[in-house]
């Protein structure tokens, strides 16, 4: 006698892509879970519901100062620069800015002693989104505390969780290319 079964495929084991300061990162595929961990600065999860794709960025300072950003290539260390990208990166993969839904993590202040990076990042990243019409369905920002994010950007599902102090990795300087490569479309 025939016996007739049906056999799921095997699922597809989850891999974590780790977004570093500079980066902006774009994807829809189910098994794929962005992540990063911030101090002061800022990381954007952008999702669109209907095309189920999803990003993040990961940013280090809102804008260059005034003077120097006049004289300098455009610089993937900023937020002015990232948020563009991300949402271009989303554009182009068939999302429509009028569905995009907002998250917001990090802009601690770290280190007391230093001025309110954090603060400020934050403050940059919000005004960002209320000028482009993005709605922000979550934000966790500020603080003293270090943040993990896990973000998976075919559902939209986000972790987050703050870090204790003494298990936060140290900050350290990164190296900066000696000029940044890219489009951005600015709208």
């Amino acid at each position: 006698m025939f016996e007739s079964r049906i056999v799921a495929a095997p699922e597809r084991a989850i891999e974590r892509v780790t977004v570093m300061q500079g980066q902006a990162l774009v994807d829809g595929e189910p098994h794929i879970e962005f992540s990063t961990v911030l101090g002061s600065c800022v990381a954007t999860c952008l999702y669109d519901p209907e095309v189920r794709i999803g990003g993040m960025n990961h940013f280090l300072l809102s804008e260059p100062p005034a003077g120097l950003a006049a004289k300098t290539a455009v610089d993937e260390h900023y937020g002015v620069y990232l948020m563009e990208l991300l949402v271009n990166q989303m554009l182009a993969r068939g999302a429509r800015k009028s569905r995009l839904k907002a998250h917001l993590y990090g802009g601690a202040n770290v280190n007391r002693n230093m001025m309110r990076i954090g603060s400020a990042n934050a403050e940059f990243a919000q005004a960002f989104l209320r000028r482009e019409g993005i709605a922000l369905m979550r934000e966790d920002l500020g603080g003293t505390c270090a943040r993990r994010v896990d973000f998976r950007p075919a559902s939209g599902q986000i972790r987050f969780r703050t870090v204790e102090d003494r298990l936060a990795p140290p900050v350290q300087p990164t190296t900066r290319p000696a000029r940044a490569s890219g489009d951005v479309e600015l709208f």
